[in-house]
């Protein structure tokens, strides 16, 4: 019999309970007793699902009331030491970990390898040891066979886990290198495995004395160019954890590990995991020679996308493995379900046809359901339930709604010059400069300000039909009155209109664009307890009417200094939404473009002189590979350009950038031609901006001087000190001053303060620059 199972489910709810729990138990409305049992009923309800999918082994330790990076942080009891925690953590400490507190900033927060979740960074020092706390992980499992379910927990494997976390130097290595007797600011996170496997060993045989048959250990770094000394190390490992107990499925995704599958064929682990949707064509080449004795886990449902699967076309793929592995033959998502929505039968709104081409993680495990029935009792069994999937997967391939010829004639017509700003970058920035008269150090911020219950309300009156659209308009410019009246008195030099209108940097353009659809529903978490409901791009996009002008011309019209008109790029509508599989995602990226072109275009001619882009999803478009790298920069990079070259040199281009490495990738972020790019540099201390100064950025940049997704606020003195670093690396002519990102999340006291401070941590730093200078600050 076919074995069915998945890597994870998400843990949000599909009512986001999750998140409602959290952030009331942050505010002090809920207790701790309380959000327990809140994520005890959570974990119940998914297990059930999974039990009546079919699934024998439920996934146990994939639910984490943050992040499952940091879950193992707990797990191996590795905080870093600036918090002065103890080796078991508390949930309060588990959430400082992730928010900061009043005397350390949060952990670094990144992408997760090529998807749009945020983890959480290990810090790791020379001298971090590690200790085994897995009472979380033993308390989630007892509920589980309590509840009659057989467990399959899953891990992140020692490899990742290193690979994931950021090199600190300890104390003694920082005042070498002070000293000049230290050459590297990193060492090699490897390091620690030797400390680090005992806690795994420990932690498998303590499953193993508790029944458990199965463990997944999960190493998606295989999917990287991971270094040979790395590699090297993978069947040591794998050697010593196999003899604790337990059998290890070895789960990989994201891409292929076909150039390692001698290798992975050689580990003694019962079982290896292939993500079959991103790499089909690594099948075949683990099925030649694999083991007798080995299961192997054939990830053909996407894990990470919305489309109904082709279920014929799934089983023609797994013909050839079913006739030679016969039950050894596994079936899963290719990766967890964390990447999409939870459960498409609460979309009552989403029109019939649309819906039909559709599956969440709910109707994910049902399509696996499916397939094993197929594969176990032929298909006649399930007969009508592969014609209805054949129908729907025709009716969307033939549907008249998929492809606008217009779109195409567009696309053909579009030429080199397109792609281009009429001058280079010093010649925009002299008529920039002479347009604007900014002083050295502009202060501005990333676009939102906070979206406050009124506004909320108001929004949702609106939608209901409970406000009339003059109703609307009218609450709306009273938000934005207030929000400029906020930033002359702060003192800002550039202001932004605050975003009140919008529910979401994504959703808001794609409710007003051409070939996208919206459920009601369809969240998905993005980090922590903020989620994200992605539009799907079902269709050739284009641009009916502007969709932003009005509101920037009304903010204009309301002060004298610049206001900043605020898009989202292409990429990043592109990457934080469900994009249609059906064509090349460049080709998608280039239709968008074109869209965002048609605003901006738009936006110059209302008056409107700095325009911000957004992409702060570029990077995480990027192959897992260097060797695709190349293609992906170049249509990534065009379609920017593409979006942002229609405009005078005077004009003045912005993007942002946050939470990601872009020190590989600068030669790119250089080639968006952006004049001035903003980035998230305050949680690593600026440590990002480095390379942004060893690389000589040609233009000109406004790198965060404090995290907005922590409620800590920030000294005057702190901002200073990473300007100060800043203005050591970037020349001061070429500086901004912003926070790290939209401000969106955070309440009207705290940003007042903050940016309070951080308005005059410029004034401070523009002082003591003229003072060393001996000259005026604004000549």
């Amino acid at each position: 019999m076919t074995t069915i199972h998945t890597l994870g489910f998400p843990r949000i709810g599909a009512q986001r309970e999750l998140k409602r729990g959290v952030e009331a138990y942050w505010k002090g409305d809920l207790n701790q007793a309380a959000l327990l049992d809140q994520a005890a009923a959570l974990r119940r309800q998914h297990w059930q699902w999974q039990a009546e999918a079919g699934l024998e082994r439920v996934t146990v330790g994939d639910f984490a009331y943050y992040d499952q990076v940091l879950n193992h942080i707990a797990l191996f009891g590795c905080a870093p030491r600036r918090f002065g925690f103890g080796p078991q953590l508390t949930l309060d400490q588990y959430f400082e970990l992730a928010r900061g507190n009043a005397g350390q900033f949060a952990l670094e927060m990144t992408k997760w390898f090529d998807t749009n979740y945020h983890y959480l960074v290990p810090e790791f020092h020379p001298d971090t040891t590690f200790t085994l706390d897995p009472r979380w992980l033993l308390y989630e499992l007892a509920q589980a066979r309590a509840l009659g379910h057989a467990a399959k927990p899953v891990l992140i494997g020692p490899l990742t886990f290193l690979w994931l976390g950021k090199a600190r130097l300890g104390h003694n290595e920082q005042a070498a290198a002070c000293c000049g007797s230290a050459h590297h600011h990193e060492f090699d996170r490897l390091d620690l495995l030797d400390r680090l496997l005992p806690c795994y060993q420990a932690l498998l045989a303590e499953l193993a004395a508790q029944g458990v048959e199965w463990v997944q250990i999960d190493e998606p770094a295989l999917t990287l160019d991971l270094p040979a000394h790395w590699l090297a190390r993978l069947a040591p490992v794998y050697e010593m954890l196999s003899q604790t107990g337990p059998k290890l499925l070895l789960a990989t995704y994201f891409d292929s590990v076909a150039e390692h599958a001698a290798r992975l064929q050689a580990l003694p682990v019962a079982g290896l995991h292939l993500d079959l949707v991103r790499a089909p064509a690594q099948l075949d080449r683990f099925l030649a020679g694999w083991p007798a004795d080995k299961v192997l886990s054939a990830g053909i449902i996407d894990g990470r996308n919305i489309w109904r699967a082709d279920l014929g076309r799934c089983l023609e793929q797994l013909g050839n493995a079913r006739r030679a592995l016969g039950d050894r033959l596994w079936l899963a998502p290719s990766c967890s379900l964390l990447h999409v929505p939870v459960d498409l039968e609460q979309e009552a709104r989403l029109d019939g046809e649309l819906r039909s081409w559709l599956a969440f993680a709910r109707q994910k495990l049902g399509e696996l359901g499916l397939l094993k029935h197929a594969l176990d009792q032929g298909r006649v069994a399930v007969h009508q339930a592969l014609q209805a999937n054949r129908a729907a997967i025709d009716a969307r391939a033939t549907s008249s709604r998929i492809h606008d010829p217009a779109v195409a004639t567009r696309l053909a017509h579009v030429s080199a010059n397109d792609e281009h700003r009429q001058s280079v970058f010093p010649a925009r920035q002299a008529a920039q400069r002479r347009r604007f008269a900014l002083p050295l150090l502009p202060t501005t911020t990333i676009g939102s300000f906070p979206q406050t219950a009124a506004i909320r309300q108001a929004r949702a009156a609106f939608k209901r039909g409970e406000l009339s659209d003059a109703q609307y308009q009218a609450a709306m410019r009273a938000e934005i009155g207030l929000v400029v009246q906020k930033q002359e008195a702060l003192g800002l030099d550039v202001l932004v209109h605050g975003e009140a209108e919008r529910n979401d940097m994504v959703e808001y353009f794609g409710e007003q664009l051409a070939g996208f659809a919206f459920t009601e529903h369809g969240w998905v978490q993005s980090y922590g307890s903020r989620c994200v409901k992605p539009p799907i791009i079902y269709g050739d996009v284009s641009r009916p009417q502007p969709m932003t002008v009005e509101w920037s011309r009304y903010a204009q019209s309301l002060t004298e200094r610049p206001m900043k008109g605020m898009l989202t790029g292409p990429v990043t509508i592109l990457q934080w939404s469900f994009v249609r599989n059906d064509q090349p995602r460049s080709a998608t990226a280039q239709q968008i473009a074109l869209a965002i072109r048609d605003e901006v275009v738009d936006l110059e001619a209302a008056g409107i002189g700095i325009i911000q882009i957004d992409e702060p999803a570029y990077r995480e478009g990027l192959p897992l590979k260097r060797r695709d790298w190349p293609a992906y920069l170049d249509w990534a990079a065009r379609a920017f350009r593409l979006a942002a070259s229609g405009v005078r040199d005077d004009t003045q281009i912005h993007t942002h950038m946050c939470y990601a490495e872009f020190n590989d990738i600068l030669p790119a972020i250089a080639a968006m031609d952006a004049d001035v790019i903003t980035i998230e540099t305050s949680r690593s201390d600026m440590e990002l901006l480095e390379g942004f100064g060893e690389f000589a950025y040609p233009n000109e940049i406004g790198p965060g001087v404090y995290d907005i997704h922590s409620p800590r606020i920030p000294r005057v003195e702190e901002m200073v000190r990473l300007l100060g670093k800043a203005v050591s690396v970037i020349p001061l002519e070429r500086l901004w001053v912003n926070p790290d990102c939209g401000l969106k999340t955070r309440g009207w006291p705290e940003t007042e303060t903050a940016l309070s401070a951080m308005v005059e941590a410029a004034r401070l730093m523009r002082v003591r620059l003229a003072e060393h200078r001996a000259e005026p600050i604004n000549g």
